[in-house]
């Protein structure tokens, strides 16, 4: 942990451990915000409304809210607010590509405003896309059980939500199960997503790139990458969390570094999160 610490606190950030708020988002195509806060609090369930998030909500049950009749029949997705932001900042207009779909979050969300094609390349996560696709009531997606750097056709819009090495927030003794070495070689894999992503990007064309991971290799660093190897910019985000990394260590990042957001988990009483806003020239 003392490597990550002193990791950290050159980023201005630290390791605090707190107990996240249980959260949901509203899937405004079943319900209003309005009605189900009504129709769960007849059920002593508290919400208070996420001021940093379009239909998010803090919740407080005394039962488990998977069973239930307002989860089954899809009236909420239980989401963390950092993970409800990346779509936000999308802010997908026409069809949009999610490329690493599963479990479907992301999806749902982006499903209410715009259709969708949904990328997985794990089948057992697609079956449970799938399950959550069919609960919110989405009729506008498509999924395919591939793995991103297979797709041909371009897009407007893009999520990449990528596989990271998650964050201390997420994972019991998370500190003892991850090194350096396994950081990097993520990295790795996101720089080839971002890569494909990116190619299939058409001209004027926004993706956003998002990862539950505090580490740069994973954040800014692939960003930097995408800054050096194809013709993009960066876009200001408005959302919480402090600005991205413009240094570590003895690395400078491009100054448009400052666009992305960083949320530190003792600073937004979230789970650890990045987000990047890419514009293709």
């Amino acid at each position: 942990m003392n490597i990550f610490k002193e990791r950290y606190a050159s980023m201005g950030g630290d390791i605090k451990f707190i107990q996240l708020h249980r959260a949901i988002r509203v899937n405004t195509l079943k319900i209003t915000p309005e009605k189900l806060k009504e129709r769960l609090e007849k059920k002593h369930v508290t919400l208070e409304k996420i001021p940093f998030t379009k239909n998010g909500y803090y919740v407080k049950s005394k039962f488990n809210l998977v069973s239930s009749p307002e989860y089954l029949l899809g009236l909420f997705y239980i989401q963390d607010p950092a993970a409800q932001l990346p779509v936000e900042v999308l802010n997908p207009k026409s069809l949009t590509l999610d490329c690493c779909a599963a479990p479907g979050g992301k999806t749902t969300q982006i499903a209410e405003y715009v259709p969708v094609i949904a990328l997985d390349s794990n089948k057992e996560r697609v079956t449970a896309l799938e399950f959550n696709l069919e609960r919110i009531g989405i009729r506008n997606c498509i999924v395919y059980l591939m793995d991103l750097r297979d797709v041909k056709k371009k897009f407007d819009y893009i999520l990449l939500d990528a596989p990271c090495s998650g964050n201390y927030t997420l994972e019991e003794n998370w500190f003892n199960k991850n090194s350096l070495k396994r950081i990097q070689d993520r990295s790795r894999l996101q720089k080839e997503l971002i890569s494909h992503a990116l190619s299939i990007l058409n001209p004027n064309g926004v993706l956003v790139y998002s990862t539950c991971s505090l580490e740069p290799e994973e954040d800014e660093e692939v960003i930097q990458f995408a800054l050096d190897n194809f013709k993009v910019k960066l876009e200001k985000i408005d959302c919480i969390g402090d600005n991205g990394l413009t240094k570590f260590e003895f690395t400078k990042y491009h100054d448009s570094m400052k666009y992305c957001r960083r949320l530190w988990p003792h600073k937004t009483n979230t789970i650890g999160f990045f987000i990047a806003r890419l514009r293709k020239c």
